[in-house]
């Protein structure tokens, strides 16, 4: 059988840039030096879990990195699709670490409410201040890319994430000063931890169907079906397989049976009418088909291979 492969490139990882992901991990690392400092000194929990929090960045931040790196090397004979798949293991790997970590803080957050103790406001208002102001730096210097790119999302939603629980400290800050409301603090890591459970989850499991080459959540099988098999001289699309092998690439491959015994020619003629199609109506940009005629072979959508 001949197989014909036709593809087409819409992003490239260039346009990405390492400098601003190396810069907020050093942001970063400075933050969370200050701020387990003062949580020692303060006693804050939300302070400490705020560290962790963004501790977690560090490492998410790092991982990013390197994967984006990665992601840039060129294909090799060993590794034909090069590291294209690097950003969505980091994506993977980030994901599990922001749930890991809430589920951390809810034990943390409930211990301390049974056993809330006096936690020292000012150094908790100056510290979560600065996490503001740091944490919103890196999160403007990533926004652009995160919105092209599931790894750099992972470590924008990690960075936006600790701004949101750096103004929550600054309010607990605030009460615990003026109303010594000192519970405050453990009610506001709670609340932190299960907005951190809920983004991560979401994360998790998008990266997770990518890893397991899941068909994307915007493409439906039937409807490229009925639209290819519209198609002059096409008898039937089948045995089809759709998935991601990164953000910017979404490959598939099908059998094509015609009703004729048509020439190469004409089957590239008909491949590039189905690639236009694809890509416009689909955002499908790498396309193998195999052509067939009276092959007695499955013609079920879906073949379990």
């Amino acid at each position: 059988m001949v197989k014909i492969h036709a593809h087409n490139h819409s992003y490239s990882h260039d346009k990405l840039t390492g400098r601003n992901l190396l810069f907020s991990i050093l942001l970063n690392i400075a933050i969370t030096a200050a701020q387990v400092a003062g949580g020692l000194i303060s006693g804050s929990l939300s302070l400490l879990s705020d560290a962790l929090h963004n501790f977690s960045d560090v490492l998410s931040l790092i991982v990013s990195f390197f994967a984006n790196r990665l992601a840039k090397r060129k294909a090799s004979i060993k590794r034909t699709f090069g590291f294209k798949r690097a950003e969505i293991m980091a994506a993977f790997i980030n994901a599990i670490s922001l749930v890991i970590i809430a589920f951390i803080l809810v034990f943390e957050a409930i211990e301390r409410l049974l056993n809330p103790q006096e936690i020292s406001a000012r150094v908790v208002i100056i510290l979560s201040v600065v996490a503001i102001f740091g944490n919103g730096l890196s999160v403007l210097l990533l926004r652009r890319d995160s919105k092209v790119n599931m790894n750099m999302r992972s470590a924008y939603l990690h960075l936006v994430t600790d701004l949101m629980a750096s103004f929550a400290v600054l309010i607990g800050g605030l009460l615990m000063k003026f109303y010594k409301l000192f519970w405050v603090d453990s009610l506001l890591t709670f609340v932190i931890a299960i907005y951190l459970i809920i983004v991560g989850y979401d994360l998790l499991k998008k990266s997770f169907k990518v890893l397991m080459l899941y068909t994307p959540d915007t493409i439906e099988l039937k409807e490229i079906v009925r639209i290819i098999n519209a198609l002059p001289k096409v008898k039937s699309i089948h045995h089809i397989h759709v998935w991601q092998l990164n953000e910017d690439e979404t490959h598939l491959e099908a059998h094509v049976d015609f009703d004729s015994d048509i020439l190469v020619s004409e089957f590239g003629e008909t491949l590039s009418t189905i690639e236009n199609i694809l890509y416009k109506e689909f955002k499908i940009n790498h396309v193998t088909l195999q052509p067939e005629y009276g092959n007695k072979d499955s013609k079920d959508i879906i073949v379990q291979d």
